[in-house]
């Protein structure tokens, strides 16, 4: 095994539904620049790899809305400078090409920490939000999930690394015979290019996913034992890296995580559940340390469970160097253990 990774998610108050009447602020700072730049520092500062960001066209549950989570990522990439920066965009209705600029725009923003969870969706409302007719069925949502990253990573690759020239004093700034199009005809779209963006720094910023090209698998598992037997079989499938997702609620200063919410709250059965101390989670992630390449912690209350996290959790696994800080000056891909892959354009070009 190599690199440790140490994944946060910090969309919303916290998976748990009555998150948000718990939270230190008051209900209307949620939205603010504020309230997010002190939950990334916090992550950031702490050692945690990358912090993500969950979204979708459909409102949250809990309240009444969200930034998406691009611009939220995006608002945080001048005020960081380690930790990775990761938003979803789910595929099924958005189109890949704008799914490409947003993340490379992304990538060159954090100088070279971006990244992109993908995700499908499977419910009417949100076809009738993009104004696309629905599409229904698991073939028909795998193919078009399959597609998008597809597409989405050929457009990165639509500019060679060296296709922007910046010659001023002949006024030559681009290499046109190295921007190339992508050609992409799939069942729903079809997609010429090249992008409008150059190539990201990182090449192809890190995709992450439940399945297909991904750079990082996010294991669906309700138990250890599962997320272990996942993690294999997606590294048998040629997938680099496996994470697992883990539902965490943990002991505070003031009350025990089941006097908090009770038995192993969780949100997903798909998830791991953890609830317990500090101690007990630094065991646990010890332990999937030897078998996984990473986690993402769901916390119940991130107002809550962030502090605990970053005060007792992370300095204890880098103490012990089950994981490590990111590196100042890499890369995410860099801080994940992933090479900068070629360009397939230019190797055929």
């Amino acid at each position: 095994m190599g690199v440790f990774a140490l994944g946060i998610e910090l969309d919303g108050e916290g998976f748990h539904p009555d998150a948000w009447r718990r939270a230190t602020h008051a209900p209307d700072r949620l939205l603010t620049g504020e309230t997010l730049r002190t939950r990334v520092a916090a992550a950031e500062n702490a050692g945690c790899t990358l912090a993500t960001f969950a979204d979708s066209i459909l409102p949250p549950d809990a309240v009444a809305g969200r930034i998406d989570a691009v611009t939220r990522a995006s608002f945080v990439a001048a005020a960081t400078s380690t930790i990775g920066l990761v938003p979803t965009v789910e595929t099924t209705y958005a189109e890949p090409f704008h799914t490409s600029s947003q993340i490379a725009t992304l990538d060159y923003a954090s100088r070279g920490r971006a990244g992109w969870i993908a995700e499908r969706i499977d419910d009417p409302r949100a076809a009738a939000a993009w104004g696309r007719p629905r599409i229904t069925g698991e073939d028909e949502l795998a193919r078009e999930y399959r597609d998008s990253i597809e597409v989405t990573r050929r457009l990165w690759d639509s500019w060679e690394d060296d296709a922007v020239i910046r010659d001023h004093p002949n006024g030559r700034f681009l290499d046109r015979n190295k921007l190339h199009y992508i050609d992409f005809r799939g069942a729903t779209f079809s997609v010429k290019g090249p992008a409008i963006v150059p190539r990201p720094p990182q090449g192809q910023p890190v995709v992450l996913g439940a399945d297909g090209d991904v750079d990082v698998r996010l294991v669906a598992a309700d138990s250890v034992a599962a997320a272990i037997e996942s993690a294999e079989q997606a590294r048998s499938a040629g997938t680099p890296l496996a994470f697992a997702e883990i539902d965490v609620t943990l002991d505070t200063p003031g009350a025990t995580a089941v006097e908090r919410f009770g038995v192993a709250p969780s949100n997903s059965p798909a998830r791991l559940a953890f609830s317990g101390s500090a101690a007990a989670l630094v065991d646990l992630l010890t332990h999937l340390s030897a078998h996984l390449d990473g986690v993402r912690l769901h916390p119940a209350v991130i107002d809550e469970d962030l502090p605990v996290l970053t005060r007792e959790v992370l300095p204890a696994l880098l103490r012990t160097g089950v994981t490590h800080r990111p590196v100042p000056g890499s890369t995410l891909r860099a801080n994940l253990g992933l090479a900068r892959p070629a360009n397939r354009y230019a190797a055929a070009h």
